[in-house]
């Protein structure tokens, strides 16, 4: 973890960091010197994980840096006396690193979502982007026995960025267990982030994102998420209760 001011939420390490702070005063420079680096996204629903899974917490301690992804956490630092100013969510930290790669000659490497999806969120980037350079890409549904084979071969590519998008916690698990291998790159778990570049799963609409509604444009849309938004209202109360 970077020595930067942070602020602990149920033993998880958050940096309180803008948005703008982080890229320009962090990410880039690591950036432009080839250092390794690993940023978690985390939301409530990924603090509570760790609650119950000694490994996942792990994976996510080692992270260099662990952004507020989900209002929820945002709330909580206020609620606990030591506010984070902002909410950065990994959806549009990814794309700010990808104009930044396009504009400095840098590869990406897409790791996760269906062999299809992922398809169509690589051509998706590339129209977006069309200077952007493709290291590689893979789908994520592949066991545990064929992870090291997948990332050996993603290596081998030598990405600037590598993305993936399996969803917590086999993202930031697969992360933490095989970024030796890489010589250098930013590796950061996006979850469905795919999906929707895809078109396979839409983004809350803007208005509810800056109204801190994301959560309950999902659960509308995917009703089936009620057991991760009960997390989230657990998570809320425990800090409640903490405070």
């Amino acid at each position: 973890m970077s020595n930067q001011e942070i602020v602990e939420i149920m033993d998880i390490p958050f940096n309180k960091l803008t948005q703008k702070e982080l890229l320009q005063q962090h990410l880039y420079p690591r950036i432009n010197a080839g250092e390794s680096t690993y940023i978690v996204t985390a939301n409530p629903e990924i603090v509570m994980q760790t609650r119950v899974d000694a490994v996942y917490k792990q994976s996510v301690k080692s992270a260099d840096y662990i952004i507020p992804d989900g209002a929820g956490v945002v709330i909580a630092s206020k609620i606990l006396g030591n506010p984070i100013e902002e909410r950065v969510t990994g959806f549009d930290l990814m794309f700010k690193l990808l104009s930044y790669a396009e504009k400095h000659n840098l590869s990406c490497y897409f790791l996760g979502a269906k062999q299809e999806a992922n398809e169509r969120a690589v051509n998706r980037v590339r129209s977006q982007y069309p200077g952007i350079r493709i290291a590689g890409s893979h789908h994520g549904y592949f066991n545990a026995d064929a992870e090291a084979a997948v990332a050996e071969q993603a290596a081998t590519t030598k990405p600037d960025l590598i993305f993936v998008a399996m969803g917590f916690p086999r993202q930031e698990n697969f992360i933490a267990a095989h970024k030796h291998l890489f010589e250098k790159g930013v590796f950061m778990g996006v979850g469905g982030v795919f999906d929707i570049l895809a078109g396979e799963m839409k983004r809350a609409p803007r208005a509810w994102i800056k109204l801190n509604l994301e959560w309950l444009y999902r659960l509308i849309k995917q009703p089936f998420r009620w057991k991760r938004i009960l997390k989230a209202f657990e998570f809320m109360f425990r800090v409640l209760i903490r405070k």
